[in-house]
């Protein structure tokens, strides 16, 4: 323990101070005795603790304890079982000594603080980060280390890796650490030894064009000469499977192919090895664009329905593919790689969240043109309400107070059993949630929720608070068993009592209820109460036979989905359908609105429509044509970088078959459908990628000479997660970003061409190029050169560390603690007491405490406490009790002869100021301190009578009086002189 000061030269205020203690003692006069010695001794202490405050004094003391931080490369490339390792590290851990620290950080792609160090073991210690372990970033692992040491202990950090980082600067993060003198120990764990081979890259011309012959070409590494299978896929088409011959190291194979079919083509490598021990680096992939002429994807709903369409794309030469929903592209390329999508009488329950959502980020980031064509399972009645898919197009699926629509009960029975949890009750949630924003406040909804018995979550009551049933709909748990027939039961009999023009149940499960009772019984009274029912059955677990009974017995319908998903669109559908106002049937004359660029194409007048479905145009939509309601029938509007299109009635040629038959009908919807194709013209870039670490350059280069725009990138991931790239200028004509890429997969970039308008701030695009690329697997998995163990090596001599060997853990803390003073700052005690010795320095100075007479007061108090009301009856006190009596007595008697001297002694006293003469001493007698006691007073006789005196007596005592105050004056007067 020792003492010192941050700025020790104020010490030297003690002298100042001194002297101002002396002045403050010779010039105190008021003050005198003990209350004089203890107000200068307090001001002492207070000057004395200012000035250590203001010197900053400090005590430490000096201790002698280690810490130890241990980094653990947590990725993929360390061996598969991590416990000999964490054992290791607990052996360690217990050779430390008891004020010793120890802390945990663990590595991967970032780093995460397992535990901060303290005096504790690694008894019990188990690992419960989730970090992502596809990359090795011993840097950042080693930085977060750095900043749990503490300048108390002698610190160190032990790093446990195999050294192969592909992330970040191991050696860099070295030189700081050593610039501290921090040391790093290191414990090498080499790599697993295996046959091992993997696809290093695909390489394939980033554009081509129709017919152009093209060279693939394929690099392979292996750790061992081996014979393998070599399998080349153009998107998920086989076009190539070879026998190839692998030596040790690097191996190049070229394929020769012709480029088909226009668009944008994902090209794929994969190679097997038997023995292969790292499957996950078996793969390659990449991108390239074939110009050719603009292609469509007609997406019908029913087979055999889009010859119509197929006929105009026909006549206009534009190539097509038709395909149904379930067929859809789960990767965002396979819909960039078309000009425009035509949705033909698709309902939304047959394309997942995720499609929808691919088809709308390919028209608004990529500039891909959606068309919505007309019939019973599209718009409204196709579930697309809140859908991804609504958003893009031109109008809102759900009528908005256009028109009368028949109020509607609506009872949803959804099962909550155990087997719903998860995603499941979730998305059962949003359905129900979509369906309350579908309705209207006239509607009336209730929503009962079963497992082995029946909850209602709500019970049927108008919609008059939506966000009171939403919040009580995200309240749904998920346990229990499963019981359908109650709930059923229960729904019906409370539909029946609901006032309401349509009525309607719909139930959704996975299950199978535990018993079974008699379902027909119950369907007819719903048929008799004109109450339908719809089934909702999830996954190959669910009763199908029994609800797709229940859904024909009860007039309603039945849907099977393994696609949890589409339930929300199922509900929205179910919900529409059952209005039966959505579809309307009237033949009119369409009007002519904002047709713009296609006034041409109804100069000569429009055709009849039979029949359509009702919509609500959005704000900034283009209604071309309308209906007398009016509702619209041909909209348009730009969304994004696409432009989208709504014809809400059909092509088969039931609902506008005068259309189909009209001899405009082919230029005008060829006109329409090449409308929404991409409006700008591929700019001549070039673009190339690398992956470094965990960053990707992106590199632009234009063709163009003088090329002075500016370049705008948005790549996109599997997860449909966009983001924006900043490219900036390197040298004239190329350009460069980065962008940090955290799991492997396939990545769509848009290249955007802005050019400044002359004397606006805004910057409008001129042209765009989609191109992509493709991360197959994390660099974690390729093979490497296998220098870990001398970076390991380099970074122990830079920082001073040590080499560890696994089969000794206690080297760890064998090491030698220098000592550290540890510092405890006293400015803020220091000021504290001070103030406290400065409030009890006032109170002695200000302050004229009677201590005798509080103990005496104290005394009488204890004795009254005894029970002695009498104080004459206290022995004790008895004597005190007659003294304060007889003062008491005394005062009365004599305060009126004092009134009476009063005059005279001010004579006096201003008589003999005037001559500066002394006055007479009067010396005071026991006698006359205390006044005299009556009789009637209500003291003891023997007091009284004791205590009267003559007049002349009182007359001596006012004369004794009136001299000691002249005294007291005369004395006052000498000091003030002095």
């Amino acid at each position: 323990m020792g003492i010192q000061f941050s700025t020790p030269w104020l010490l030297l205020l003690l002298l100042p101070a001194v002297y101002l203690l002396y002045r403050f003692g010779r010039g105190t006069v008021r003050l005198s005795g003990n209350r004089k010695r203890l107000a200068i001794a307090l001001r002492s202490a207070v000057l004395l603790l200012l000035i250590l405050a203001l010197a900053g004094m400090q005590i430490y003391s000096v201790l002698e304890r280690k810490a130890v931080v241990f980094v653990h490369d947590r990725s993929d490339s360390m061996p598969e079982s991590a416990a000999p390792l964490l054992d290791w590290m607990k052996l360690a851990a217990d050779a430390k000594g008891t004020e010793d620290a120890v802390g945990v950080v663990a590595a991967g792609l970032e780093p995460a603080v397992e535990r901060k160090p303290d005096s504790r073991n690694l008894e019990g210690f188990q690992w419960t980060s989730q970090i992502n372990r596809q990359f090795s970033n011993l840097e950042a692992g080693l930085r977060a280390a750095g900043g749990l040491l503490s300048d108390e202990y002698t610190s160190r950090i032990v790093l446990v890796s195999d050294g192969e980082e592909n992330a970040g600067d191991l050696l860099r993060q070295a030189r700081l650490l050593g610039d501290k003198n921090v040391p790093v120990d290191v414990l090498y764990v080499p790599r697993e030894n295996g046959l091992d081979v993997a696809v290093e890259s695909i390489k394939v011309p980033e554009k081509l064009y129709q017919a152009e012959q093209y060279t693939l070409e394929v690099v392979l590494s292996s750790t061992e000469a081996v014979q393998g299978e070599l399998r080349i896929y153009e998107d998920n088409r086989e076009i190539s499977i070879q026998q190839v011959s692998l030596e040790r190291g690097e191996n190049r194979f070229a394929l020769q192919s012709l480029a088909k079919e226009p668009g944008f083509h994902r090209y794929r490598a994969e190679i097997y090895v038997p023995g292969d021990t790292q499957a996950a680096n078996n793969s390659g992939a990449a991108f390239s664009r074939v110009t050719g002429p603009p292609k469509v994807l007609i997406v019908e709903g029913e087979p055999g329905t889009s010859q119509n369409l197929a006929s105009v794309l026909d006549s206009g030469l534009i190539p097509y593919d038709i395909l149904p929903p379930e067929m859809l592209s789960r990767e965002l390329a396979g819909y960039t790689s078309y000009e425009s999508i035509l949705l033909n009488n698709v309902p939304a329950t047959r394309m997942s969240e995720l499609q929808m959502s691919m088809i709308e980020q390919a028209v608004r980031d990529y500039g891909v043109g959606l068309i919505m064509f007309g019939g019973e399972n599209s718009f409204g009645l196709g579930g697309y309400f809140h859908t991804p898919i609504e958003k893009a197009l031109p109008v809102y699926m759900d009528l908005q107070g256009k028109r009368e629509i028949p109020s509607l009960g609506l009872i949803l029975v959804i099962d909550k059993s155990g087997s719903m949890s998860g995603d499941k009750i979730t998305l059962a949630q949003e359905a129900a949630t979509r369906t309350v924003e579908l309705l209207r406040e006239k509607d009336t909804l209730g929503i009962l929720a079963f497992d082995s018995s029946n909850w209602w979550v709500s019970e049927p009551d108008k919609l008059t608070d939506k966000e009171k049933v939403i919040g009580e709909i995200n309240s749904i748990p998920a346990d229990g068993g499963t019981e359908i027939y109650p709930a059923l039961e229960e729904a019906y009999a409370k539909l029946k009592q609901v006032e309401a023009q349509r009525k309607h149940i719909i139930l959704l499960t996975d299950g199978q209820s535990a018993t079974s009772q008699s379902y027909e019984q119950l369907t007819a009274g719903m048929t008799e109460d004109n109450i339908t029912l719809s089934t909702v059955a999830i996954g190959d677990g669910a009763d199908t036979q029994l609800l797709e009974r229940l859904a024909n017995l009860a007039k309603g319908r039945y849907y099977f989905t393994n696609d949890q998903s589409t339930v929300p669109a199922i509900f929205s559908r179910e919900a529409v359908m059952v209005s039966r106002t959505y579809i309307v049937d009237q033949p009119f004359a369409p009007i002519v609105g904002q047709a713009a660029d296609w006034s041409s194409l109804f100069r000569n007048g429009v055709p009849m429509v039979q029949a359509y479905i009702a919509a609500t145009p959005k704000e900034t939509a283009e209604v071309a044509l309308m209906s007398p309601e009016p509702d619209p029938l041909l909209a348009r509007w730009q969304y994004g970088s696409g432009r989208t299109v709504a014809w809400t009635s059909d092509v088969t040629g039931r609902w506008a078959k005068d259309w189909i038959a009209w001899e405009g009908f082919p230029e005008a919807m060829s006109q329409i459908i090449k409308w929404t194709f991409p409006q700008f013209n591929s700019s001549p870039l070039e673009i190339s990628t690398q992956l470094r670490g965990s960053q990707l350059a992106l590199d632009v280069k234009s063709l163009m000479p003088d090329f002075q725009g500016e370049l705008k990138a948005t790549i996109t991931d599997e997860a449909l997660e966009a983001q924006e790239v900043s490219l900036h200028p390197v040298i004239p004509g190329q350009y460069t970003g980065q962008f940090p890429v955290t799991r492997p997969g396939a990545y769509l970039t848009k290249i955007d061409v802005l050019q400044s308008k002359d004397g606006e701030e805004d910057s409008e695009v001129i042209g765009s190029i989609t191109s992509g690329f493709v991360i197959p697997y994390s660099p974690e998995y390729r093979i490497t050169a296998g220098d870990g163990e001398q970076k390991l090596r380099r970074l122990a001599e830079l920082t001073g560390g040590r080499v560890l060997s696994v089969d000794r853990p206690e080297e760890v803390f064998a090491v030698e603690a220098a000592s550290k003073k540890q510092y405890r700052d006293l400015t803020w005690p220091l000021l504290a007491a001070a103030l406290l010795l400065w409030l009890a320095d006032i109170a002695v100075r200000r302050l004229s405490i009677p201590w005798s007479r509080l103990v005496g007061s104290l005394v009488f108090w204890r004795g009254s406490g005894t029970g002695n009301t009498d104080p004459s009856e206290s022995s004790e006190g008895s004597e005190l009790f007659r003294r304060l009596q007889q003062s008491k007595n005394k005062g009365a008697d004599s305060g009126k002869e004092r009134a009476d001297g009063a005059a005279a002694s001010g004579g006096m006293i201003r008589s003999a100021l005037a001559e500066e003469k002394p006055v007479p001493e009067q010396r005071s007698t026991p006698g006359n301190t205390f006044g005299h006691g009556t009789k009637d007073s209500g003291e003891p006789p023997g007091l009284a009578d004791s205590g009267r005196d003559s007049a002349a007596a009182r007359k001596e005592e006012a004369k004794h009086s009136k001299d000691d105050t002249m005294n007291r004056l005369l004395a006052a007067k000498k000091r003030r002189k002095l």
